[in-house]
């Protein structure tokens, strides 16, 4: 899986001209209204993701399964994502209410193009992103890739990789193409490649036979929030409530989904995803929680999902440094803390209508 940009294939630093205007005419052109209202009465939202079923969304999943979205009025279709998922797209055309960002340069990408869609939440408070290393490649730290090749996707070349390079002095003549294959990994011995912390980490060390050197880039200084979701100014002013109990849904799923009974979500995964197998499922989840990637940083404090205005600002000074986006950015356009302020001690809605966990997630 690897780095997740909203077009996984060829994603830009920014929006290519083309992409733009089109992200901004369906936006102008999308009509300004509440999202309408199902069958059952509750408010319809339809809940995009950047990739296939899987862990990395298990709170979401959960929260439909366990019909927390229900509970709180909504009635809620998730589209699973894939290696051409635009969840952007899907938003500013009106095709999807909310969905996944995966990290915080494809939110804060938004704001410099003056997308109008914010995120709202961050499931993740570390980003997910490591690079991996052969047991025996001599690479015991970030500090020791000097020399290695590293396989990185376009969309890492234009994000996390201008940070790595001037922290630990690495150079452009290191980078290989990685096309979301660990072939070519596992063919060199002291081959370096992205991945997640709860995906390709497990898959390699199935195909080599002993656990790889894993490095977490947030616990190396990396800033920035991920899996977080997004919702367009158009549903944030028009209707907060919804987006509110999204929310409060979604963190009540996260937390059960890692510190309760995972099954629910889990069948629904496994059913949309035939790819998915369970040790999967519960290898990821070991890994969110040995990693701390929900229950950290500013989720201590805020409960989970929540976003601080300090933590953004670390995020953009560390980018407009690096000359990624202009310092006069307006960066407080690419989130909004409004929802995520009451979550610390947040419990599930009692005495209401249960969701119907039989996989309206849409494959």
């Amino acid at each position: 899986m690897g780095f997740r940009q909203f077009a996984p294939e060829n994603p830009p630093l920014r929006f290519r001209p083309a992409m733009l205007a089109l992200l901004l005419v369906l936006a102008a052109c999308s009509p300004t209204r509440k999202p309408s209202a199902s069958a059952s009465g509750r408010t319809a939202i339809r809940f995009a993701t950047d990739w296939r079923a899987e862990a990395e969304q298990g709170g979401f999943f959960e929260a439909y399964a366990t019909g927390e979205y229900a509970r709180r009025g909504l009635d809620v279709t998730i589209i699973p994502g894939g290696p051409g998922a635009n969840v952007p797209e899907l938003i500013a055309s009106g095709a999807a209410e909310m969905g996944i960002g995966s990290n915080s340069f494809g939110v804060m990408n938004l704001a410099a193009e003056h997308v109008p869609i914010k995120a709202v939440m961050a499931s993740f408070q570390k980003d997910p992103q490591v690079l991996i290393a052969h047991p025996d490649a001599g690479v015991n730290g970030l500090a020791d890739l000097k020399g290695h090749p590293i396989l990185l996707a376009d969309a890492a070349v234009t994000s996390f990789w201008p940070w790595l390079k001037a922290k630990y002095g690495l150079t452009d003549a290191q980078v290989r193409k990685y096309s979301f294959s660990t072939a070519p990994f596992i063919a060199d011995p002291r081959a370096v490649q992205e991945g997640y912390a709860t995906s390709e980490p497990y898959t390699i060390e199935q195909q080599i036979g002993k656990a790889p050197k894993v490095f977490l880039l947030a616990d190396n200084g990396y800033p920035g929030y991920a899996a977080m979701v997004l919702a367009p100014d158009r549903l944030i002013a028009s209707n907060p409530k919804a987006v509110q109990a999204f929310v409060e849904a979604s963190a009540i799923g996260w937390k059960t989904y890692l510190e309760g009974d995972p099954a629910p979500a889990d069948a629904l995964i496994l059913k949309l995803n035939k790819e998915m197998r369970p040790d999967i499922l519960s290898q990821a989840r070991a890994k969110m929680r040995q990693y701390g990637l929900v229950r950290s940083g500013d989720a201590v404090a805020g409960g989970i999902g929540a976003m601080t205005d300090a933590r953004w600002k670390t995020f953009f000074d560390t980018a407009s440094g690096l000359g990624v986006y202009p310092k006069g950015l307006d960066y407080h356009q690419a989130y909004t803390t409004a929802f995520t302020g009451v979550l610390p001690f947040v419990a599930p809605v009692q005495g209401q209508p249960q969701g119907q966990a039989s996989g309206r997630a849409t494959p």
